[in-house]
C-alpha cells in the first residue's frame, strides 16, 4: 500500500524545476517536505531507528516534520552537498563522511518509498562508460566511442573515425577569472592531441552529421519526445538559438528506453539523441537528473503534471 505521508524533495535552494513540481503537489493537497543536504545540521535534524519493519523516526526542518516510515516518495534532484565550514579540514572531512553515510544512508533506505531517482542509482548511471555500455546492450545505435589516456590511441581513433569530438566524462565547473565555466563538447583534430592526454581519462566520439537533436524525457509511465533544431554542435551552449517541436519516435524506441532505465533501476531519465540525414536516431547519453521543465512552455507537453503524478503515486492503484 502507498504510504500516506509526504513527498520529500531533496535539492538546492535555487531549483525552478522543483518549484513548479512543488506548486503542483500543493495544489493537489499532497504534503511536501523540502530540504537541501547543505541545511544539515544547521536547520535540518533527524532521528532514525532500525526496526523489523524498516527505518522509523523523524526528519525535521524549521517548518516541517516528516515521519520517515510514511514517506510516499523522494524526489532527489540536485542537493548542494554537506559542508562544515566552522570545522578544521580534518574534522570537516570526518563530519561530512558521517553525514553522508548517516543521513544519506537513512534517506536511501526509507520503507515503501518511491525514489525519483534513488541517489545510489543516480550515481551508477552518471558514469558515462556504464551508460554507453548499457545503451549498446539495449539496442541503441551509438557513435564509435573511445575512452582513453593513450595519445596514440586517440590519434588513431581520430584518423579512423574523424570528424571526432571531445566530451568531458563528467561536468565539473571551472572558474576562469572568477566566472564559472563548463568544459564544452568540441571538435578535435589529430594534431591537437599531445602527451597531455596521458594525464587523465578522455572521451572521444565520432561526430554525427546531424540535422537535429532530440530530448526524450521519461517520467514514470509517460514519455515525451521533443525535437530541438539549431545549427549548434552542442545545443546547450545557446538556448536562444533553439526551436522545439513534438516528434514521433522510431518504432521500438520506448522498449529500449524502458530496458535502459530498468538496468539502472531508474524511473526518470532525460535522454539525448542526434538525428542524422538518413533519419537515424543516435544515442548520446541519459542524464538521471536532467532538466526538463523549460520544454513544457515551448511545447505544451504536461510534464509538470506527469512528475507530480509520479511523486503522488497517483497510478499505484491505492
Amino acid at each position: 500500500m502507498t504510504p500516506p505521508g509526504p513527498v520529500l524533495v531533496v535539492t538546492n535552494l535555487d531549483d525552478p524545476t522543483t518549484d513548479l513540481v512543488i506548486d503542483e503537489l500543493h495544489d493537489r493537497g499532497v504534503p511536501v517536505v523540502r530540504f537541501d543536504s547543505g541545511d544539515f545540521p544547521t536547520t535540518l535534524s533527524f532521528a532514525a531507528t532500525i526496526t523489523p519493519h524498516g527505518i522509523e523516526g523523524t526528519l525535521s526542518t524549521p517548518t516541517r516534520t516528516a515521519d520517515l516510515a510514511a514517506v510516499r516518495s523522494l524526489y532527489y534532484r540536485r542537493p548542494s552537498g554537506f559542508t562544515f565550514p566552522h570545522l578544521d579540514e580534518q574534522s570537516a572531512h570526518f563530519a561530512i563522511t558521517q553525514a553522508r553515510y548517516g543521513l544519506g544512508g537513512v534517506m536511501a533506505s526509507l520503507p515503501g518509498c518511491l525514489y525519483v531517482n534513488h541517489p545510489h542509482r543516480i550515481g551508477d548511471a552518471e558514469f558515462k562508460p556504464s551508460g554507453l555500455a548499457v545503451a549498446a546492450a539495449c539496442g541503441f545505435q551509438l557513435p564509435p566511442t573511445l575512452i582513453t589516456s593513450d595519445p596514440e590511441a586517440a590519434r588513431a581513433f581520430i584518423k579512423r573515425h574523424g570528424p571526432v569530438i571531445y566530451k568531458p566524462l563528467s561536468t565539473p565547473l571551472y572558474r576562469i577569472d572568477g566566472v564559472s565555466c563548463t568544459v564544452k563538447v568540441a571538435d578535435v583534430a589529430q594534431e591537437e592531441i599531445d602527451d597531455a592526454v596521458a594525464g587523465t581519462a578522455h572521451l572521444f566520439q565520432q561526430r554525427i552529421d546531424k540535422v537535429a537533436d532530440v530530448r526524450v524525457t521519461v517520467i514514470g509511465d509517460q514519455v515525451f519526445h521533443v525535437r530541438i533544431d539549431s545549427d549548434l554542435l552542442d545545443w546547450r551552449t545557446d538556448y536562444t538559438r533553439l526551436t522545439y517541436s513534438v516528434v514521433v519516435p522510431p518504432v521500438g524506441l520506448e522498449k529500449r528506453l524502458r530496458s535502459y532505465l530498468g538496468r539502472f533501476g531508474l524511473v526518470f531519465g532525460a535522454f539525448d539523441f542526434a538525428i542524422d540525414r538518413q533519419g537515424q536516431w543516435w544515442f548520446l547519453e541519459c542524464n538521471p537528473s536532467g532538466q526538463w521543465a523549460w520544454l513544457e512552455p515551448e511545447t505544451g507537453l504536461p510534464m509538470t503534471a506527469a512528475m507530480a503524478d509520479l511523486l503522488e503515486r497517483k497510478h499505484d492503484g491505492h
